[in-house]
């Protein structure tokens, strides 16, 4: 029998309360979790760790998410790796803008906890 890969997760938050309950939520469920403080750090960590997903904050210093975003989906190295936005930005164009940087979903805050897992496994699924 195949030994099933724990998935990694990057979390990108600057707020420290919401990325060690991400952090706390996504490891009970069986994910490896590496964790980013700002856009900068996210990118690099990205590169260097090659996450299965990504749960990327919009409002973040030194680069916003849409930035890390658009850098990682217009770099073949990574394009391939789903990226999940989490932020308080709640009107339509701010998701739309999300979406259009290369966000394969777009989630606000506050989430919902079971929502937001299902929406992971179900991106992680279709990756395969």
């Amino acid at each position: 029998m195949a030994e099933v890969a724990v998935k990694r997760i990057l979390v990108v938050d600057d707020e420290p309360d919401v990325a060690s309950l991400l952090t706390l939520m996504l490891k009970s469920q069986g994910y490896e979790v590496i964790a980013a403080g700002d856009g900068q750090e996210a990118l690099e960590k990205a590169r260097s760790e090659n996450p299965d997903l990504i749960l990327l904050d919009v409002m973040l210093p030194r680069l916003d998410g849409y930035k890390v975003a658009r850098m990682l989906k217009f770099d073949e190295n990574y394009s391939h790796i789903p990226i999940i936005m989490l932020t308080a930005k709640i009107q339509d164009r701010d998701k739309q803008t999300g979406l259009e940087m290369g966000a394969n979903d777009y989630v606000t805050k506050p989430f919902d906890t079971a929502q937001l897992l299902a929406k992971i496994k179900d991106i992680l699924e279709k990756k395969g």
